[in-house]
């Protein structure tokens, strides 16, 4: 009987010494360092802190490399927040059966856990500006300005990476439902009192009123009701988006959740001259169509973006069509182009009647699915390059010149790393992501 005592009491002292550890092992130190990440500690991680930043990063991938110091940077800053937000990392080449769990295809791949709900980060990865980005996260909702000072303030320290909305004369019940519904895509705030300087910084002239700014774009809208029945989000879900979007790799993640169709003109340059005459008609007629999304993009910026429409630098430009978002778009019959010769607004306007009064032919764009465009984050070029160069290694494998590689480097026509895994190194084989 000893002895069973004795084997129980060693017994009860490993499983306490286990516990122990085990939870020792979750146990989580704010101290302004960036957390690193296992499989064992991810979930607790996750769990533990109301809002953590993951990056998902390999060790031979340059941009995590090139991350890594603003991450290092925003960790401290980030951490003594009122609500704090916990910057980690987690090394997914190693732990490739967590990454396969997350889907984590591409590095570095940035992910906000909010109370345990995920959403992937497309903002900036500067220091300073990530903490800006980052601390709406943590912020309430919608603020309430008690003066005009704490006004000019609010919309100052909103930065430019999100559209601004801020309600005079209105009743913060009203806005309070949008503020946590949109919260990821926007700033709100009420102010208590609109003084006439207020109404003239602010260009609104009776209250109550919301005000939608878009500091990046410098584009300014007022609402002055109705105030009920949907019609005051539709309002704000309107102006999420600029009136008119320039096209590029950033810009078009921004239509991932917009359900309505875009009018897109293609042009040669968007940098040239006369750009300026063309974007004042496509902003004239955005005002009046606002169930559309209006954008552009020059051939010489976004070539490969622009010849799926069909268009390059041999066809007849500006191209003007109305895309799906996906992979269709319309053409409106007899109006494919803007002649420089006639009144752009003109043009404009008989394209947008003839597509209401369904004059189109409809086409599909060239190649692929073309949703590759806004969930990638790499260029085609890379892709080319890359495909281009495993297929001479593998030639020079049949010839039995090489040894066979782990892992082939190449640069990508940016001057930027690339990295393709080969299938026998490892199951999980990621991307390497732009910045």
């Amino acid at each position: 009987m000893r002895s069973l005592g004795l084997t129980y009491w060693w017994i009860s002292f490993l499983a306490l010494s286990i516990s122990l550890s085990a939870a020792s092992d979750d146990q989580f130190t704010i101290d302004g360092t960036v957390l690193e990440l296992t499989d064992s500690n991810f979930e607790s991680a996750i769990s533990t802190f109301d809002c953590v930043f993951v990056d998902f990063y390999a060790p031979w991938c340059g941009h995590c490399k090139r991350l890594n110091p603003e991450l290092d940077a925003a960790a401290p800053i980030l951490a003594k927040l009122k609500q704090p937000i916990i910057i980690a990392k987690l090394n997914a080449d190693k732990y490739t059966r967590l990454a396969r769990k997350l889907e984590i295809d591409a590095f570095p791949t940035l992910m906000l856990y909010n109370h345990g709900v995920p959403m992937e980060y497309y903002g900036p990865r500067k220091a300073d500006l990530l903490v800006r980005y980052l601390k709406k996260f943590v912020a309430p909702d919608v603020a309430v300005l008690e003066s005009n000072s704490h006004v000019k303030d609010f919309v100052e320290d909103s930065g430019t990476s999100f559209p601004v909305f801020v309600g005079f004369g209105l009743n913060q019940s009203l806005i309070s439902g949008l503020g946590r519904k949109y919260k990821k895509k926007a700033w709100f705030a009420v102010a208590k009192d609109a003084s006439e300087d207020v109404m003239v910084s602010y260009d609104f002239d009776k209250a109550p009123a919301l005000v939608a700014q878009h500091p990046a774009y410098n584009e300014h809208s007022v609402f002055y009701g109705p105030f009920e029945d949907g019609f005051l989000e539709e309002f704000v879900k309107q102006n999420f988006l600029p009136l008119i979007l320039p096209i590029n790799h950033d810009t078009l993640k921004l239509l991932k959740d917009d359900e309505r169709k875009m009018v897109l003109t293609i042009v040669e340059d968007e940098t040239h001259e006369s750009m300026g005459k063309l974007i004042k008609a496509l902003r004239a007629a955005a005002h009046a169509n606002r169930d559309l999304v209006f954008g552009y993009v020059g051939v010489e910026q976004f070539e490969e973006f622009a010849d799926s429409f069909h268009a390059d630098k041999k066809a007849k430009l500006p191209k003007i069509v109305v895309w799906d978002g996906d992979e269709e778009y319309e053409q409106v019959n007899g109006i494919e182009t803007v002649s420089h010769e006639e009144d752009h607004l003109t043009q404009v306007s008989r394209f947008l009647e003839g597509y209401r009064e369904g004059k189109t032919e409809k086409k599909r764009i060239k190649g692929p699915s073309f949703m590759g465009f806004i969930n990638s984050m790499i260029g085609i070029r890379s892709v080319y390059i890359i495909v281009f160069l495993v297929a001479v290694i593998m030639m020079l494998r049949s010839l039995g010149q090489i040894e066979e590689p782990a892992r082939v480097r190449t640069a990508a026509s940016d001057g930027q790393a690339t990295s393709v895994l080969e299938g026998e190194t490892s199951e999980h084989k990621p991307r390497d992501k732009e910045d």
